[in-house]
């Protein structure tokens, strides 16, 4: 991984790159624009790239896999893909562009829902699409969708003591 957050910044400009991608399921490729802080501001997406050799095992915080996707698995062994639903539960030591990575690569391999926990801002974020997240407040219903229909909880419970 190629990392300038602390070789240059720039406000105006454009920048030039030339990069060859690997090939490979698993691959998760991308050159971002991410501001200098870590603030939460969205990263400018230049390029993302999916490849085709498995390299990378992923691991939410919690994760749903729906019975009918086990059978018949060695459930000894990695899961094939992504669960049906991941979450990530924010830490102090999250940087909030290695949670949108991870969430990029929970949908590209097959992710049907992921959900954000922020307990600072008591805030959970809703992933169907990584770019159109949706926001909910303490005061809105967080529910499975069509992922797990029977859950739901108001988002204030979920940071009650």
């Amino acid at each position: 991984m190629l990392n300038s957050a602390k070789s240059f910044a720039f406000k105006y400009g454009y920048v030039e790159s030339r990069v060859r991608l690997p090939k490979g399921q698993g691959l998760w490729s991308a050159l971002w624009m991410l501001p200098t802080t870590r603030e939460s501001k969205p990263e400018v997406d230049i390029f993302e790239t999916v490849g085709e050799q498995p390299d990378t095992v992923r691991g939410s915080d919690v994760s749903f896999v729906s019975k009918s996707r086990l059978e018949g698995l060695d459930l000894s062994r990695f899961l094939p893909g992504a669960p049906d639903l991941a979450v990530e539960v924010l830490s102090s030591s999250d940087w909030r562009e290695e949670i949108h990575a991870k969430i990029a690569d929970y949908l590209a391999a097959g992710a049907r829902l992921c959900w954000v926990v922020d307990c600072d801002r008591r805030r959970v974020s809703v992933y169907r699409k990584l770019l159109f997240p949706t926001h909910l407040s303490a005061d809105d219903v967080l529910d499975g969708e069509d992922v797990i229909p029977e859950f739901s909880i108001q988002v204030e419970a979920l940071f009650e003591d």
